[in-house]
């Protein structure tokens, strides 16, 4: 973010973008002052998060960790030293082999077999053509290139099956679960039941400070643990941001069945715009994609425009498509959606592509 448009943002005062403008003082505000701390990632309130994080998920333990790029892959060396094999299968847009430097490959010695079609979520068809031995196989929970996309119940069960026939691990990144639960109409234990490990972020739809916690079994998630101190992740002190997902998680957890009715609400807003489609069609989580008829100039300028003379921050530009007179963006459904009625959001969309 450019610094023109990094004041632009900070000027508005409002928008309905996931869980808002969040400023460094409400972040604070998450923290309570009597704040039990912990030292070295021991005790206080970094303990308490873990166990209740094993707690919802159904999980013997957890581990808190300062980031997700940190979590994951450590989890996936674990599970690959465990077995034979050092490849792990994941969808094509699968996180660690995106944005992530390669780290799984250059710390961990990770071989990331990518599987299925791109544009598509990963089929049990496209698991049962991999003949090699395989260490983990990683589902993303919702599939967020895809705007949110969730396998139906059934399909997800047949996959973690698959890996579980072949002697592989089954591992949940599971940055956004929450608002999978709310998906699924399924509690997040009874989704964390078909993996043996999970990794959940408490920053993304939760709201919290940045950190994450991966849970499973007793010994994996000590192994993790070890890798956490090996990585520079086991800091002084981990407390602040554990504590503001402790803060935050129930309550964010509680508001997700209402923020999947205003995403489909928003879909149904967006009926009569022929302007914007919505991805996937109807949504399957608080969050979408949406696919805007305009070109990039066009809704850049709008945005810019809205942001001056409304206070309104939404997208400052949209992400490029195969089309050059379409272009996408992320809505995630949260606290800031919740406050605005899905016509008048659909009205804003409708705009910005004028």
């Amino acid at each position: 973010m450019d610094e023109e448009i990094r004041a632009r943002r900070a000027a508005c005062t409002d928008t309905f973008l996931g869980n808002g403008l969040i400023r460094p003082r409400e972040l604070l505000a998450s923290i309570d002052p009597e704040t039990d701390p912990d030292t070295y990632g021991e005790g206080g309130v970094v303990t308490e998060l873990e166990r209740h994080v094993a707690a919802l998920l159904g999980k013997p333990a957890a581990v808190f960790l300062p980031s997700g790029t940190m979590a994951q892959a450590a989890t996936l060396r674990v599970h690959a030293d465990r077995r034979l094999s050092r490849t792990v299968v994941w969808h094509p847009y699968c996180h660690l082999d995106q944005h992530e430097g390669q780290a799984h490959q250059r710390l961990h010695q990770l071989i990331g077999r990518r599987t299925g079609d791109p544009e598509h979520l990963i089929a049990l068809g496209d698991l049962e053509e991999v003949a090699e031995p395989v260490a983990a196989l990683l589902l993303e929970l919702p599939q967020r290139d895809l705007g949110g996309a969730l396998p139906a119940w059934d399909d997800l069960v047949g996959q973690t099956q698959w890996a579980r026939e072949r002697g592989a691990a089954v591992h949940l990144d599971g940055a956004r679960l929450w608002e999978a639960s709310a998906g699924y109409e399924r509690s997040p234990a009874e989704i964390a039941a078909l993996f043996d490990t999970v990794y959940v972020s408490f920053y993304k739809g939760i709201g919290a400070l940045p950190g994450c916690c991966v849970a499973g079994s007793a010994a994996d998630v000590a192994a993790v643990r070890e890798w956490r101190a090996r990585l520079g992740g086991t800091l002084f002190a981990l407390w602040p941001a554990a504590a503001s997902a402790l803060r935050l998680l129930d309550e964010g957890l509680a508001e997700m069945p209402a923020r999947m009715r205003h995403a489909r609400a928003i879909w149904d807003a967006l009926a009569g715009v022929p302007e914007v489609r919505v991805v996937p069609d109807p949504p399957h989580t608080p969050m979408m994609h949406l696919l805007f008829a305009a070109s990039a100039e066009t809704f850049r300028e709008n945005a810019r425009r809205l942001a001056e003379e409304t206070g309104l921050w939404v997208w400052p530009s949209g992400f490029a498509t195969g089309d050059p007179d379409v272009v996408r963006a992320e809505l995630s459904v949260g606290r800031a959606t919740l406050r605005h009625k899905p016509e008048a959001i659909a009205e804003i969309l409708s705009g910005l592509c004028m």
